[in-house]
């Protein structure tokens, strides 16, 4: 790889994991609009560790606060500080894990393609501009019960679906559960940590298997760059959300999922 190349993608997954936007719409069609060649299943792995790197590091006090309440429940039996959030956070994760080991196939072939990609931007582009309008936003994520938790979890599941964003449904589903803009998208990232983990987990796997040598030199460039660009993007997207809304990310959906079908149509 390239170095502009290996920059260009280390910075667009960062920027784009915890955006409603998709990342993943953007990994696939960067070497389609750019011209530089597929970076390739090790590339992708590398960044979405640095990703993973980002919000557990941004996170670090609450998941150690939430950790020692989650095993202190399970001792006790009861709801202890925000072991709740733990769980919510477990629970949520099981739809998209399910759906992944069913549709892995079908996601990884069929849904790759430019046009699925313009039309899921647009479509969970307006039904994010519609939750972010309508919905009440009263409540924080430690509020979260079973059935937003349901909610919330499903709408990660679709998400497996290139251009749906995973970060944008999972804010869209909180937002219409009554959830504030800025606990909507702190719980779309804590529910980010094991997704991640299922999925970097399948990949090396599948890595492993394979045959080939490894430029050790890129995926580690690769890495560093996405969890600066990730960490630097939660830090000032909490910081601007309640002020901005999500009003601009739905404008840029609309925009590139317009030129898409222009593209490809």
């Amino acid at each position: 790889m390239e170095l502009l190349q290996i920059v260009l993608l280390a910075l667009l997954q960062g920027l784009t994991e915890f955006l409603p936007i998709s990342s993943s719409a953007h990994l696939i069609l960067f070497p389609k609009l750019s011209g530089f060649a597929d970076q390739g299943l090790a590339f992708d792995v590398a960044v979405h560790v640095g990703t993973l790197a980002a919000v557990v590091g941004y996170f670090r006090r609450e998941l150690v606060t939430m950790s020692r309440d989650w095993f202190a429940s399970i001792v006790r039996r009861q709801r202890v500080g925000d072991s709740n959030l733990m769980w919510a956070v477990g629970f949520g994760t099981v739809p998209v894990g399910l759906a992944g080991l069913l549709f892995k196939d079908a996601v990884e072939t069929g849904l790759r393609a430019p046009l699925v990609i313009a039309v899921t931007t647009i479509l969970f582009g307006l039904l994010l501009w519609w939750a972010d309008s309508q919905g009440k936003r009263e409540r924080n994520e430690h509020a979260i019960g079973w059935r937003e938790v349901v909610v919330i979890g499903v709408a990660q599941a679709i998400a497996l679906i290139p251009g749906t964003s995973r970060s944008g449904i999972t804010m869209t589903a909180g937002l219409m559960m009554g959830l504030t803009r800025a606990a909507a998208a702190r719980f779309s990232f804590l529910l980010s940590i094991p997704v991640i983990l299922l999925a970097g987990g399948l990949n090396t796997l599948e890595l492993a298997q394979a045959e080939g040598a490894v430029d050790w030199q890129s995926l580690i460039l690769g890495s560093v760059l996405s969890a600066l660009s990730a960490y630097l993007c939660i830090t000032l997207f909490l910081k601007l959300l309640e002020r901005i809304g999500m009003f601009p990310f739905v404008v840029y959906r609309m925009v590139l999922g317009a030129v898409l079908l222009a593209l490809y149509w």
